[in-house]
Parts: structure tokens; C-alpha cells; sequence
């Protein structure tokens, strides 16, 4: 695998389609409404040469005050790196979790108290 990199963002939001009605306007991205039990618009960021995404991100309801935008960072390993994260310093506040049909990811906190994510696709479509 290449060397991990940001591959996915969440936006939180107190109104929806404020937020979506904004980053449309500011920068043209299409946000797109996924299926599912929560309210969630995905949106591409750029294309390659082929025309197919290469980064994304999302925007979703704010569970927290103060919550802020998280990235999700592509790995091998999320139990992996979840070692590492904690090994180093950081905190896992929320364990694996799976994205059916996606992949699995983990909430972390850094050293400096920053929220990001580890992301692991499933590039087969089975359950680990």
C-alpha cells in the first residue's frame, strides 16, 4: 500500500442544507444524498484524468457542540494503526467500526488533542 493519506472529510452542520447550499455555491460541488438510517450528503472534491473521483467529503448533522471537521486517513491496518495510535500517545474514542460494503474506520485524538480518522476500505466486499 502507498504511504497513508487524507482520502475523505466530514463537514458538521446545525442545517443541512445550509451548509450544502454554501460549499455547492463556493466551490460547485455536487452533493449527493446516501442512503441510510442518518442524514448524509456526499460530495466529490476532484477527478482524475478518467473523470472518476480522487477525494471527498461529507456533510452530516453536528453530534457535539464545537464539533469539528474530520478527516479520514487511508490505511492497511485500522486495529493496526489503532495500536499505534495509542502506543504513540493518542486516543481511540471510537473503536473499528464497519461502513457495510465500504470498509471500517476508528475515531482518534493526536497528541494535541485533534480529532482525525483511520480508514480502511474493503476492497474485496467481505466482512473482516
Amino acid at each position: 500500500m502507498s504511504t497513508p493519506t487524507i482520502v475523505h472529510f466530514e463537514i458538521p452542520s446545525d442545517n443541512i442544507d445550509r451548509a450544502n447550499k454554501f460549499y455547492t455555491e463556493l466551490f460547485g460541488w455536487k452533493m449527493e444524498k446516501m442512503p441510510g438510517p442518518m442524514e448524509y450528503w456526499m460530495f466529490a472534491t476532484g477527478a482524475n484524468n478518467k473523470g472518476e473521483p480522487t477525494m471527498g467529503g461529507g456533510v452530516m448533522e453536528r453530534k457535539m457542540p464545537n464539533e469539528p471537521i474530520t478527516v479520514y486517513i487511508n490505511v492497511n491496518s485500522v486495529n493496526d494503526y489503532a495500536k499505534k495510535v495509542e502506543e504513540l500517545g493518542g486516543k481511540v474514542i471510537k473503536p473499528k467500526t464497519e461502513v457495510p460494503g465500504h470498509g471500517w474506520f476508528a475515531v482518534c485524538i493526536d497528541t494535541e488533542n485533534n480529532v482525525f480518522a483511520l480508514w480502511e476500505a474493503n476492497t474485496n466486499n467481505n466482512t473482516k
